[in-house]
């Protein structure tokens, strides 16, 4: 639950697979994140919501350790394997690789470059579990949104993560896609992969997520979807005020000038 702040420190007594300490982290001398407290234990399933250039993508890449603290701490389980799915805006799809080689260009620990037969079964059962094993000789570029998402998600998965971090995973699919993707991770969590993801779609997270982050710079709040997606937090995090409706029990974001009736038909404007 919420800390200091609003923020999630770890519960007493307890090792979290990845805790931040008031943790900043910058990009040259501008600080992006600031002042976070988080702890993610392995039964987390976490959306991180907030509005453009609110750091949710460099919270993500510090939680991988590709972004340094530059105060602060970042504390990770021993052993800890994270697996990490980019956004499909940041990959360069006219690279001249197949849905197979995506996937394989996770293993680990490899001296010899072509793969063995092991690992191209491990291949193919991601693929077959992803719904995608027919492409795994189709060239990437060839792939629809859905589809680029499992390969790389597939190539997440390979070498069995503890953690799953997403960047905006449901960008850009279709409300079928983005349904059937929350589902599959929705069972990598019940099988016991804590999963991490950024959104900027906040009514389905709602509807799909147990948990919230809203982050701006820094942590305002954490926490059930009915206890964080509310106008005050809301406001703050995106820093323009929305209403909350209830929609059986669900939290529904909307635009307040949606709600706005029109003059009506013949009247004066």
């Amino acid at each position: 639950m919420s800390g200091r702040n609003g923020q999630a420190g770890a519960r007493p007594g307890h090792v979290p697979l990845v805790e931040l300490e008031r943790a900043t982290f910058a990009y040259g001398r501008t600080p992006v994140v600031v002042d976070v407290e988080l702890a993610l234990e392995p039964t987390d399933f976490v959306g991180i919501v907030g509005p453009s250039g609110s750091g949710k993508t460099t919270l993500l890449k510090a939680i991988l350790g590709s972004v340094a603290a530059v105060c602060g701490s970042i504390t990770r389980a021993p052993g800890l394997r994270i697996g990490y799915v980019p956004q499909v805006a940041s990959v360069s799809w006219s690279f001249p690789v197949t849905v197979e080689q995506v996937v394989l260009m996770a293993r680990q620990g490899r001296l010899l470059p072509w793969a063995s037969a092991a690992e191209r079964r491990d291949v193919a059962g991601l693929l077959d579990r992803l719904g995608i094993e027919d492409l795994a000789r189709r060239h990437i570029r060839d792939l629809s949104g859905g589809q680029q998402q499992r390969v790389f998600l597939a190539r997440a998965l390979l070498n069995g993560p503890d953690l799953l971090l997403l960047d905006e995973p449901t960008s850009g699919v279709d409300f079928r896609t983005r349904h059937e993707i929350l589902h599959l991770l929705a069972g990598l969590h019940q099988e016991g992969t804590a999963v991490v993801l950024t959104t900027h779609d906040l009514n389905g997270m709602a509807a799909h997520l147990p948990d919230l982050i809203c982050l701006n710079r820094t942590i305002l709040a954490r926490g059930r979807p009915g206890d964080v997606l509310t106008p005050p937090i809301l406001e703050r995090t995106f820093g323009a005020p929305m209403d909350v409706l209830d929609h059986m029990g669900v939290p529904l974001v909307v635009d307040p000038g949606a709600r706005r009736t029109t003059a009506p038909r013949g009247g004066s404007a």
